[in-house]
This record gives C-alpha cells, structure tokens and sequence, in this order.
C-alpha cells in the first residue's frame, strides 16, 4: 500500500469515515491506511476540518479517505463543522460509520443518510482491544438488528479486522464505479479524434486542464490517433489529415466557430459535454437547457462554480456565459454566482441552474447536487450544454448514449 497522486481526485473511489466526537475515526483512518494521515489524541475535536488522504489500498485501487468531525459536535464552530462532515457524505462512494458503543440513535440516524441516498456503508466496532467478547457480541447484535447487516469488529491500536475492513469495503464498492467512460461509443481503436484546445487564460502556462488530459489518456488508452490543435489551428490541422477525423471535441467556449469550421462528416462534442454525461445527468442538462427558451427578462440564475479560484479575465463561468445570457433575455437576468461546494440548500428562488464541468469533484457528488434539483423541480443544465444551445447546435453535437 502506498501513496498514488497521478490518479485524479475527481476519479478515485472516495471512502468517508464518520462517527462521534473520539470515536477513534483519526485512529482507524491511520491505521487503516498505514499512515499517519489524521492527529488521533484523547481530546474531543481534535479533527475540525474533512482530512482527505490520496491512496492506492489493495483489493480497492485509487482511493480517497476523508476523516470527519464528529458528527455530534457541540462546540462553538460545531454547527459548520457538521456541515461539512455532511458535505464529505455527499461526495463518499462508500460510508464507513464507527460504533463506539455508547447511544446509536446518531450513529443510525446517519446509516439511514446514506442507505435513503443509496450509498453502500459499512458499520465498524471499533476499540475491540479494550472491549470484553460479550460486549462486542452485544454490541454487533444490536448494529445488525438496526441495520440489517453485520459489522466489523477492529483495532487500530493492534491493527486487527482492518484486512476484513478493506475485504468488505471491496464487496460494497458499486458495480460501475469504473465502467463509465468519458467518450463512450464515440471513439473506438484505430479512430482518429481531433481535440480543440484554445491555451488562453483558463489554461495555466506550462499546462492542460484536467478535462483534457482525462480526455486524452482515456483516448490513448483506446488505442485512438489524437491529434491536438489550438482553435486558431483547427483548419491547419484538418488539412493534414489523410481524411476528416471521426469525432472532433472542443472546448465549449469556441462551439461556434469550429461547428462552422468541422467537415460535415466529423462528430462534434466537447470536453464540457462530455462530462456532462461522464459526471452528471446529461438528459436533465439537456431539457434545463431548453428552459432557457421560456425564461423572463426578470429570470433568477444560479451558476454553480466547483473550483473556487479569482475570476479572471473573460473567465467563461463569471463573463462569458453571464453575457451570452443577457444577450439572449436582456440585462434585467439576475444572475448569482457560487464556487466550492458554496451549493445552497434552498433552490426553489432560481430559475436554472448552470453547474461547471464538475472535474474536480467526483460523479456521486454532482449527481447528489442534480438530484436536489429534481427534487425541488428546478432546471438544471452545465457550461458546455447551455452554450451549445444558446448557439444554436445542442441538437447537433454527439453525446454519449
């Protein structure tokens, strides 16, 4: 087991380990992952803040484990502290709650938060050392009554049942976590795809961001040909080819101008559609998109950021969405912007929402942001949809089925 930082955040199987307030989660999340990842003490909020660690653990591959707070919290900054242990439970791929034997009214309560969002979660018996076997027999008794299945009695100051840990958090991991695909259909061995890839102010110097890159190696992977060209370059590099490319992805801020510019024989998508499907919920971005359609001049449009980063100059989220929007309804669009997981609870004040590209969160969190969406019957769509329709070719861009 050792540590693995080329897999990106937003790809890896994301475990979160929730308890009480000394429950022993820094504990066993040290123990667990075999390294000093959390402060673990005797003092009550020793850990604040989410602690996420990058891992590679067999039998599981590419991990994060996020250590919490205590989710019973009673201290002055207890209130935010909770919000973001509950925020760290909406993007885990699996939950792992600790018993610590005492009440489990809150340790049940929070089974039921992840079984209602169909979340695997595993109960762990923790502090076996200092425990007599009828207590843990009681104990792991009572769990499997409530929850209907069986914990995992460890130690993680003896390290034992941390094996059936891993073991058992293997068997929970969702059938298609991995199987998704950022192309799908559209691109198979031998094709030869073209990436348009403008290198301005959204991409630092010296880089690519991460949708490219997740992009091409997954192309790469595929034993695809790739050819890659600034906007600029696009005709340059069409005539270079022996024939026209089988599918042509884009960066959605210049849709217009190589849909203008593609032979007609060549698909278009882009790297922000992509993720769409790849991340999200690509048929609810699709029908929010076309909400726009019906919007008032007075409408209410929330843009929800996931990088928190300063708006730079023509930034696509801040600038220029904003003002193909007002082009389209008129200056009186109000528009509210938020970045991180600054995701309001209440939505029911917004007309749409327009969620980024989402790449640096992983596919459980978005969807749980989409599905508080539907809930609340607010639309929602993402960059790339919405730009795709407001210049006029969502309709003719090629989606992963």
């Amino acid at each position: 087991m050792g540590s693995l930082n080329e897999a990106a955040g937003g790809v890896r199987l994301h475990i979160g380990v929730f308890g009480r307030t000394n429950s022993g989660k820094s504990s066993f999340v040290n123990a667990f992952t075999g390294q000093q990842v959390s402060i673990a003490a005797d003092v009550a909020g020793t850990t604040t803040d989410p602690v996420n660690k990058p891992m590679e653990i067999f039998p599981l591959g590419a991990c994060v484990v996020t250590d919490t707070a205590g989710f019973d919290d009673g201290s002055a900054l207890g209130k935010q502290r909770i919000e973001k242990t509950r925020l760290a439970a909406e993007k885990s791929d699996i939950g792992v709650i600790l018993f610590d034997g005492s009440d489990m009214e809150a340790e049940l309560e929070w089974f039921s938060f992840f079984r209602e969002r169909k979340t695997p979660v595993l109960s762990v018996v923790t502090k076996s050392d200092n425990r007599t076997p009828d207590e843990i027999q009681r104990l792991c008794g009572e769990i499997g009554k409530q929850t209907g299945s069986e914990p995992v009695v460890v130690s993680s100051a003896t390290g034992e049942g941390m094996e059936r840990v891993r073991e058992a958090l293997a068997r929970l991991v969702p059938e298609d976590f991995d199987a998704r695909s950022i192309t799908g259909s559209l691109a198979d061995e031998d094709d030869v795809v073209m990436l348009v890839m403008p290198q301005d102010i959204q991409a630092p110097k010296g880089r690519l961001i991460l949708p490219q890159v997740q992009t091409i190696r997954e192309l790469l992977d595929k034993n695809c040909v790739v050819v890659s060209v600034t906007a600029d370059k696009m005709a340059q590099g069409l005539k270079s080819l022996a024939k026209p490319p089988k599918l042509i992805v884009t960066d959605s801020q210049v849709f217009g101008e190589v849909y203008a510019g593609k032979p007609k024989e060549s698909m278009l998508t882009s790297f922000s559609v992509l993720f769409a499907a790849y991340k999200g919920d690509l048929p609810y971005y699709m029908e929010g998109a076309r909400t726009l359609d019906g919007l008032r001049e007075n409408a209410r449009v929330l843009i929800a950021e996931c990088c928190t980063h300063a708006p730079l100059t023509e930034d696509i989220g801040r600038v220029k969405i904003p003002r193909m929007l007002r082009s389209r309804l008129g200056q009186g669009l109000e528009i509210v912007h938020k970045s991180g997981t600054d995701f309001p609870a209440d939505l029911s004040g917004y007309d749409l929402i327009i969620q980024c590209g989402a790449c640096m969160y992983n596919r459980k969190y978005v969807l749980s942001r989409v599905e508080q969406a539907k809930i609340q019957g607010v639309p929602m769509t993402n960059y790339g949809v919405v730009i795709a329709h407001l210049t006029g070719i969502l309709d003719k861009i090629a989606a992963v089925p």
